[in-house]
């Protein structure tokens, strides 16, 4: 099964297994967001585990 580019591009892996990716929101409508909630959505954070089971399978692990 292949690995999935795209997926494999805008996440990580930790040595522990978990997925981790960036933050929602950083893109539009930054001008009305403060610079701390800009600075937390800069951060990559741990997914979901009702999500992580078809990710891992995207990332063939």
């Amino acid at each position: 099964m292949k690995t999935n580019k795209g997926l494999k591009k805008r996440v990580k892996i930790t040595g522990r297994g978990k997925i981790l990716a960036l933050g929602s929101g950083k893109e539009r409508k930054l001008g009305k967001k403060t610079t701390a909630r800009k600075n937390r959505l800069k951060s990559f954070r741990e997914v979901a585990k009702e999500n992580s089971k078809r990710l891992r399978r995207m990332m063939n692990i």
